[in-house]
Parts: structure tokens; sequence; C-alpha cells
């Protein structure tokens, strides 16, 4: 087990682009594994491992090798030492690695451990939050959770497939997949393996989702003939999920506000075999009022602070700031007060969110409840989801019903 140069080097230009010129770890790492052709597998998985490791423990390390933001590729060489000595690994005799204290680098990593804040390196504010929200122990454990790598989750495109076809397909690939209890379309991969570069891919068999976001397209109710409306499609991870649930048959309205997002969506539902999807950009409020009372399932899928999907993107943590929060809380109140209208009589709504915190499910919800158009709707179920109790990513779901038109007037 030993440390390559280039490898190294290319891990610490990664993290110079991450924490110094604001790039998202995803693409920087994407960039990255495509820098030498020559790399085999280990290669890329040391590289792109590495980063999404020295980013998701930025905070720990920096206050280890007792440096501060922002970093100069010194501080970078330093925040990598740390992460080998604690990994393990002989340190070379590289000018950059000269006197790396490894003796020091554990006992203060053992010291700083005893600090929530540290130990899990996250802001402070956000661990007050957290704290706030959920209360000590809930906190700690979700936290810890939010720290560990996430799995790579598949999910079947059943307008092309069935599960057990594509789990022989992949087989044949080399590629091993697990089946996950009570989830009808998922599969685990049982080691990490770039699905995308697959023939299976490209030709729509599956696409990449995290367990518990696969939950959500169910827990909408929708059945093929109906007319379904997702609000806020962006790429359309769980509109493509309904088309698949609808079978192609009926109407499937997506929507988002950035045209970008949809032209994406356009693509994936090609490659899909989803045919019965609408394409709408949300830019003047017509295109809402166009709708009101007209679908019998709405998903408001929306935007929110991403607390529980840290595992999946580590770097959210520092592009987080508590301002975005608060802001966040008031743009879901208006979309829900807003879209919810697009419910007709009888029709059904979900409102769903990636974040663990209370203040942006369950009490937008009842807020919600309380509204002129809230008192139309009937609470059914919720679902709170946190990562420490799945293993998956931290969700929210609530699923409400509009009154018919008889039981407003009673």
């Amino acid at each position: 087990m030993r440390l390559h140069r280039n490898l190294v080097y290319t891990t610490i230009d990664s993290l110079n682009a991450i924490f110094n010129e604001g790039e998202y770890a995803d693409k920087v790492v994407a960039r990255a594994l495509k820098k030498d052709k020559r790399w085999g597998s280990s290669d890329r998985k040391f590289v792109a491992e590495t980063i999404y490791e020295i980013v998701r423990w930025k905070r720990l390390y920096a206050e280890i090798a007792e440096v501060k933001e922002p970093f100069d590729r010194d501080n970078l060489w330093r925040m990598f030492a740390v992460w080998a000595v604690l990994r393990g690994y002989p340190i070379p005799d590289w000018r950059q690695l000269e006197g790396t204290p490894e003796r020091k680098i554990k006992g203060r990593f053992d010291e700083l451990s005893k600090i929530r804040a540290l130990k899990e390196s996250i802001p402070d504010w956000m661990d007050e939050l957290g704290v706030k929200e959920l209360g000590e122990k809930v906190w700690s454990t979700e936290i810890a959770a939010q720290n560990q790598p996430a799995k790579v989750i598949l999910r079947t495109n059943t307008l092309k497939g069935t599960k057990e076809n594509l789990r022989n397909t992949l087989m044949d690939l080399n590629i091993e997949t697990e089946y996950l209890k009570d989830q009808p379309e998922a599969l685990v991969l049982k080691e990490r393996a770039n699905v995308f570069l697959t023939d299976a891919f490209k030709q729509g068999l599956f696409e990449v989702q995290d367990a518990n976001s696969q939950l959500v397209a169910g827990f909408l109710d929708v059945k093929p003939g109906m007319r379904v409306v997702d609000t806020c499609a962006g790429a359309g991870g769980k509109t493509l999920h309904i088309a698949s649930l609808m079978e192609n048959k009926g109407q499937l309205i997506a929507m988002d506000l950035y045209e970008s997002k949809l032209k994406q969506l356009k693509l994936r539902a090609k490659r899909n075999g989803a045919f019965n999807i609408e394409y709408r950009i949300i830019d003047t409020t017509k295109v809402i009022k166009k709708l009101h009372e007209k679908a019998d399932r709405v998903l408001i899928d929306a935007p929110c602070s991403g607390l529980g999907v840290l595992k999946r993107n580590p770097d959210a943590k520092w592009k987080l700031q508590p301002e975005f929060i608060d802001n966040i809380r008031k743009v879901q109140a208006e979309v829900l007060e807003s879209y919810s209208k697009i419910v007709k009589p009888g029709g059904k709504l979900v409102y769903a969110t990636c974040s663990v915190l209370p203040s942006e499910n369950q009490e937008q919800v009842e807020k919600f409840l309380k509204t002129e158009i809230g008192k139309q709707f009937t609470f059914v179920k919720d679902r709170k989801i946190l990562a420490s109790e799945s293993g998956f990513d931290g969700f929210y779901m609530a699923l409400m019903e509009r009154k018919n038109a008889v039981a407003i007037e009673e």
C-alpha cells in the first residue's frame, strides 16, 4: 500500500478547485477521472475516494493540520498528510510531505474527536441547528450516519424490463448487485462501479437513484391513465419513476423553473422510453393557473437544505449557509400554497424533501393545512426517514388528499 505521485497531485489539484475556486465536488471528480487514460480502476477509485474523504472531513483535517482557509497548496498537502496518516499509509520521502508529524496527528485526532462538530466535521451553526431540531441523541447518530459514504442504488426501469433480468445483465458484466427488502425496483451494488459506461445504462434499463428517493413516487399512488404533475421535476429522477409506474399511459406533466434541467430530463426520458411526459417551464404564474384543479396527483419535491443527503454531497456541508435555510423555508411554504391548487377535488398531493429537519418537513405541512387552500386538504399520512435508521438518504414525504367540493361546503 503506497502512494503514487501522479494520483496524489491530481487529488491536490482537485481539492484546490473545490475549496478555493468554489467548484462542485462531483464535477471536479468526474474531470479528474478523465485525466489519464492509463489509470486502472484502482487508480480511479483512489482519486475519487480520497477527494471525497478530504472534502467530507475538511474541518477536522484542517484543525489537526493547524491550517486555515483559504488553503494554499502547502495547506492542502498538510491536510493530505493527515488523511494519509489516519488511513495508515506509509509517508513517502517527497518534499511536500517532509517532516509529517505522525504521532502528533494521531494525538490531535484523539483529542479533537471528543467535540462533535469537529469529530463529525461540520460547521458549528449546523451542529447547533441539528441539536435544536432533532435533539442531542438523534442528531449525534444522524450526523455520524451522514458521514458514511453513500451506496450506489439502481432503480430498474420497468418500462424496459424486470429487476431480475437487470440483475442478470449486470452479473454478465461482473457487476454484482443485491435485492433490497420491500423495494420492488431497487438493486444495491456490492462494490462501486461506473455503471454509466455500461450498455445496460445506455439502453435505459436503469437509473441511479437512492433507495429512499425511490419511495416517493410510490407514496403518490399513481395509476396508469391519470393526469399527474411533477411540479419541481429538476433533471427528473422521480418523474421517470412516475412514468414507469404509469406504464406510459396517461399524462405526466414535468415542470421546473429551469429549462436546462428539463432538457436534461428530455434526454433521460428518451433513453428510458418514457413518452407520456410533457415539459413546461414555470416562467409565469399563468403556467400554474392553467392547471388549477386539473390533476389527479401532484408531487411537490420541494427545494430544501439537502440535510438528508450529505453522505452523497459532502461539499454541501461547506457551501450551505444558515441564511439559505431560512430563505428555503419561505420558498417551501410559497410552493406548497401555490402548487397545491393544481390538485383537483378528490386528488392527492405529496410534499417531499431530502431534509431531516422538522422545520422543513412536518412543520411546513402543519402550517400549510391551516392556510386557506390547505383547509381544503385532509392529511393522510407521512413518513420521516433518517439516514441513521435506514442506511440510505434522509427523506420526508407527506400525503394529503383534496376534499371534494361537497365536503368543503359541509
